[in-house]
């Protein structure tokens, strides 16, 4: 009898059988952050080396007469495969860490060319003068790389499997249904005053570029996320929201490079670059805190470093973008002598 009151005892102090540990419920949130986050910088690694390999192509065949003589190089074909391999890249991240953090990795795209633009410039510069052309671009790539360290470092921990059921409830949460109502009407003004008043401003093109995109990245993590779970065993296409989000996700994306096309022929690319990435992810994370509720039980400390991560990010793609020079095509491979004039189309 005292053993077994002994043995009641010693059942009595062991501690609750819990199916989720926060210790491993942790590591593992911050171990998809960190695939999440390596799969996106790979992406915009990737794709900023196939736009820069098919801008070299390009410049080789400017004097061709045959406007399909790019096609036959191993070169463009090349960047074309390592696009795709970037974007999948890129889209694949989206399924296993919060869009907080994927959406301003896209400063790794703007650093990479960057430093590519360097390497690549024919012409040979004496040190003085090659550190005072560049100091910008060195100050803005070493800005933008502690300010993606930050983002990665205090991203939001919020880890909910794309189901469908998950997704159904987002969709017709209140908060979304309100920011969606926001948006709509931002957007329809915009574009009114956009089409009707010619109100040709950058940050009004912009700003529809972000609204747009900021409704491709929440579908496109939304399709990734159950495209993922359907591979993994858990069917998910066979709920409707899959296929509505899809239709979503290409359609915006689709209107979103109409506006920037549009935004191209009217503006420096180097301007569009800068303000298109503080707006598109201001706007993108934004739709991702409401919608998937990024940042629901982070810390104020953690938020706050996270934005600060965002600011220095800004500031450094700023100050990289801020340093190309205007109306010159494909600078990087383009020796300083035969550079055209300013005004040339």
């Amino acid at each position: 009898m005292d053993g077994a009151h002994r043995a009641a005892l010693q059942l009595q102090q062991l501690p609750p059988a819990s199916s989720a540990d926060p210790v491993s419920e942790a590591s593992f949130s911050y171990k998809e952050n960190l695939i999440g986050a390596l799969l996106a910088i790979f992406g915009h690694l990737v794709v900023s080396i196939a736009l820069n390999l098919q801008k070299f192509c390009h410049i080789r065949l400017a004097g061709s007469k045959d406007p399909r003589a790019y096609f036959k190089t191993k070169t463009w074909w090349l960047g074309l495969f390592l696009m795709l391999l970037g974007e999948l890249g890129v889209f694949a991240s989206y399924a296993f860490a919060p869009l907080s953090l994927i959406v301003p990795l896209s400063a790794v795209s703007v650093i990479a060319s960057a430093i590519i633009g360097i390497i690549f410039i024919k012409e040979k510069w004496k040190p003085k003068d090659f550190l005072r052309r560049y100091i910008l671009s060195f100050i803005g790539c070493g800005l933008a790389i502690v300010g993606t360290y930050l983002l990665v470092t205090f991203a939001p921990n919020s880890h909910e499997k794309m189901t469908g059921e998950n997704i159904i409830r987002h969709l017709v949460s209140w908060p979304f249904l309100l920011y969606m109502l926001v948006e709509i009407i931002l957007f329809c003004l915009l574009l009114y005053f956009y089409k009707e008043r010619n109100a040709n401003n950058i940050v009004v093109i912009l700003l529809l570029v972000a609204l747009l995109g900021s409704m491709t990245v929440v579908t496109a993590k939304a399709v990734a996320g159950m495209l993922v779970l359907s591979v993994q065993g858990d069917l998910q296409l066979d709920y409707p929201v899959f296929y509505v989000m899809f239709v979503c996700m290409v359609a915006t994306a689709i209107y979103q490079a109409a506006f920037l096309g549009q935004a191209s022929q009217m503006y420096d690319s180097s301007l569009i670059a800068s303000v298109g990435y503080i707006l598109s992810t201001t706007v993108a994370i934004t739709a991702g805190a409401i919608f998937y509720l990024d940042f629901l039980g982070e810390d104020v400390l953690h938020v706050c470093m996270f934005a600060l991560g965002c600011l220095i990010a800004f500031l450094g793609v700023f100050l990289i973008t801020r340093n190309r020079k205007k109306a010159i095509p494909f600078e990087p491979y383009i020796s300083m002598d035969a550079m055209p004039d300013e005004g040339a189309g």
